[in-house]
């Protein structure tokens, strides 16, 4: 075999679109990561928090008396230390504005509470100690005076007159009063409808409940006075920005953050919390660095929560069964503070991805982003996306039963069709291209539609409920601007990239090296990605709302065609050639209608040692480059669910779950297949077990693991998961974006299986989670009628 044959070899098996295996698992499951807590510093003390027991009141003493002359307690931090040494505030970053043209209410977050606390969980102090039981004894010890005030957990409490406002200036608690859309003419449709279905929808709260909790260790450097802070993260540049602009004061330079090995974040570690503050204060205080990391109790009451939401849909449909209008009226639950992207989630995101695969003449969306006393609420896998497509699917669902017309058809009957592309949505955006009715077919046949019948009819015989459910999506992918795509040439033969993004699970380093394998022809064991350090970043975007591989991605590809004009010049100058006639293919510059060549990694090398080139000849072949600006796009799939339910129990399981979704080109299908998986059991969690509640007094009563429920493998069915991928063109690499979809499908189409299993009882309603309780008691209650 020759050398070109090996490579070309190499590129079929290692390329894109190839089910390469992840190559960051053998370190990982000889359990050789290196994850926040692994990490230890010489010298290094503790922290722990003191938490709030309280779900709002009046703070009039603490007393850290006690806790500073316990054993191995080195400093007892407050919020009144924190504001002596001028550190701002934790604030929302979302620039929306009301109804009438103001601006949102935010409501700045002292890292450490300062007059009020606001929730169970609240941080009120930080104990610095030289071991971790030290300083979680002393924290314990810290004692608080606290006036309870009437605390709210309800939306429809917290807006009520006379409701207790959480925040001074923010009357009825509402931060945001949101609005989109033409209200004269949706109430036109309205109006002129044939038909409008109606529907109650509540998206529950629940706990996002990452594999890793989270963890940091901050460190000061006097003589260079500046900050380390090695932290479970999203992405070290945007943390960065955020710490060193907002809250230390000082210029982005000033602040180093490192983010090694991430076991999961689905939203929640993409901004600065509360703890990492007077971690930093106390680095600097004690000039030693201080570690903390939080276990799962504290967990479910420090990280910010997702969903929370409540809406009045509507949907009017004409004659025919065609969509007029889609009105969502409703509230999401903030929590105690606004986080950094929270009212952007049941604001925007509700409106850009509600409208779906369909030709909805009008939207409009009204929105009270409601503070509660509550644990606050952010991003979580979709962040807004898979709660608009619920709303939509789950209109859709009760429209087609009020019709009498199949849910299929009444899709089939809506979607947009390959001939409106480009088509501009009600929602303001532009989509490129889709396929959506043969996408659908794909799935109703992989799912045996047409069978279901008798497979019902076997589930009876047994005593069992069984029903069908279909979803067809449609969600905005957030690509967010510009990302960096840097490669480095090293001297033992590896390439080293630099991408501003940040795995926490998603196979960047497998992903972006295909690609590199593809367009450069190096070897894919020689490929390394780093995306840990900011001090090794000039800028980049970090990863949140499936933008890695578009961004990310797409940078890459940038900075290869531009290694590739460097080779050219080089290999011509080394092959005594002019550039002109240098072509480069599998990893080789060759002059055209020769064998004269030279591989990449070799000519990286004799660069590294010629010092006699002219002067036009770049000296080496490491570049970086920032893409431009990419817009989001559209990831879109059906999926359908049978689903079984014991009448005498309220058991439900999924028997069958078919997912076909068009994710523009697949670089690797196995983690393409991996990201569903992991999505659709979200969803399904959601759907059937989740659900963060609170008492009338403010406590979590779902605060661990006893008491909240999450999927199990026993509660996973097998995937069938296919592809009908229609690539755009709005970046290079041609992919929409996958990492959130499962959710946006699994949600709908196992709420829409469990009433479709219920419909035969005159069952057409059901709020998440559809536990066996609440089946059960429905069961019930339809019987008894």
């Amino acid at each position: 075999m020759t050398v070109h044959d090996a490579e070309q070899l190499a590129a079929m098996k290692f390329g894109v679109g190839q089910p390469v295996r992840r190559g960051e698992d053998p370190v990982l499951v000889r359990g050789e990561g290196c994850y926040t807590d692994d990490i230890n510093l010489p010298g290094q003390l503790y922290a722990a928090m003191a938490l709030s027991r309280h779900p709002h009141g009046v703070i009039r003493r603490i007393d850290i008396e006690t806790a500073k002359s316990m054993p191995g307690v080195r400093a007892v931090v407050t919020g009144e230390d924190l504001q002596k040494a001028g550190y701002g505030t934790l604030d929302c970053g979302v620039p929306a504005t009301n109804r009438d043209g103001t601006p949102l209410h935010k409501t700045p977050r002292p890292a450490l509470a300062l007059d009020r606390v606001r929730f169970v969980g609240e941080p009120i102090a930080c104990v610095i100690a030289d071991t971790a039981v030290e300083a979680r004894d002393a924290a314990e010890a810290v004692e608080t005076d606290i006036e309870p005030l009437p605390a709210v957990v309800d939306v429809h409490a917290a807006v009520a007159d006379g409701a207790p406002l959480l925040h001074e200036g923010v009357a009825h608690n509402v931060a945001l009063d949101y609005h989109y859309g033409d209200s004269e003419k949706t109430t036109q449709a309205f109006a002129r409808a044939a038909h409008v279905t109606k529907l109650r929808i509540v998206h529950n709260r629940v706990v996002v409940n990452a594999m890793e909790p989270r963890a940091a260790i901050a460190a000061y450097d006097p003589k260079d006075d500046r900050w380390t802070l090695t932290v479970c993260s999203q992405g070290v540049l945007g943390m960065r920005t955020q710490l060193a602009k907002e809250v230390l004061h000082v210029p982005p330079e000033k602040v180093r953050i490192v983010s090694k090995n991430v076991g999961g974040s689905f939203g929640m570690k993409g901004s600065v919390y509360p703890e990492y503050v007077p971690m930093l204060h106390a680095a600097r205080l004690l000039g030693r660095p201080v570690k903390w990391a939080n276990d799962r109790s504290g967990s479910f009451l420090s990280d910010h929560h997702g969903r929370a939401q409540e809406v009045e849909g509507e949907l009017a449909l004409d004659e025919k069964g065609r969509f007029l209008a889609v009105r969502l009226t409703g509230f999401g639950d903030m929590g105690a503070y606004l986080t950094r992207f929270g009212p952007l989630i049941p604001s925007l995101n509700w409106v850009k991805n509600v409208a779906g695969p369909y030709r909805t003449q009008l939207i409009e969306v009204s929105t009270k982003c409601v503070l509660t006393n509550t644990v606050p609420v952010g991003a979580y896998r979709g962040a807004g996306r898979p709660e608009g497509v619920y709303f939509m699917e789950r209109l859709i669902d009760l429209a087609a039963a009020e019709l009498g017309i199949d849910r299929v058809t009444l899709r089939r009957r809506n979607f947009i069709r390959p001939k409106d592309f480009p088509y501009s949505a009600a929602s303001g955006q532009t989509y490129d291209c889709g396929d959506f009715e043969r996408l659908m077919d794909k799935a109703l046949e992989a799912a045996d539609w047409k069978g279901f019948p008798a497979r019902k009819r076997s589930s009876r015989k047994r005593g069992k409920l069984r029903g069908r459910g279909i979803s067809t999506y449609l969600e905005m992918t957030a690509a967010m601007g510009s990302e960096l795509g840097s490669i480095r040439f090293e001297e033992n033969g590896d390439v080293t990239l630099f991408s501003g993004t940040h795995d926490h699970g998603q196979g960047h380093q497998t992903s972006f090296a295909q690609i590199v394998v593809d367009k450069l022809g190096v070897p894919f064991e020689r490929i390394r990605l780093d995306q840990s350090d900011s001090d090794l970043l000039p800028n980049g975007g970090g990863t949140g709302g499936s933008r890695s591989i578009m961004a990310g991605g797409t940078a890459i590809m940038t900075t290869i065609d531009k290694v590739i004009e460097r080779g050219k010049l080089a290999a011509a100058a080394l092959l005594e050639a002019g550039a002109e006639d240098i072509e480069f293919a599998q990893g080789r510059f060759r002059i055209t209608g020769t064998d004269r060549s030279i591989g990449i990694t070799e000519l990286a090398a004799r660069l590294r040692q010629t010092t006699e080139l002219p002067p036009e000849v770049p000296r080496t072949l490491d570049h970086a480059e920032m893409s431009a600006p990419i817009p989001g796009v559209f990831p879109n799939g059906c999926h359908i669910v049978e689903i079984e339910i014991d009448p005498e129990t309220g058991a439900a399981r999924i028997d069958r779950y078919v997912s076909v979704n068009d994710f523009g080109t697949v670089v690797n299908p196995m983690l393409v297949e991996g990201q569903i998986h992991g999505g659709a059991v979200q969803g399904l969690g959601q759907a059937l077990m989740e659900d963060a509640l609170y008492d009338a007094e403010g406590q979590l009563r779902t605060g661990s693991f006893m008491d909240y429920a999450m999927p199990r493998a026993a509660d996973t069915p097998s995937f069938d998961i296919l592809h009908h991928p229609v690539p755009t063109s709005t970046n290079s690499v041609g992919a929409k974006g996958c990492g959130e979809a499962g959710c946006s499908g699994s949600l709908p189409v196992v709420v829409s299986a469990v009433l479709d299993a219920l419909s035969d009882l005159g069952i057409r309603e059901i709020d998440m989670p559809a536990t066996p309780l609440r089946l059960w008691t429905a069961i019930q209650a339809a019987k008894a009628a």
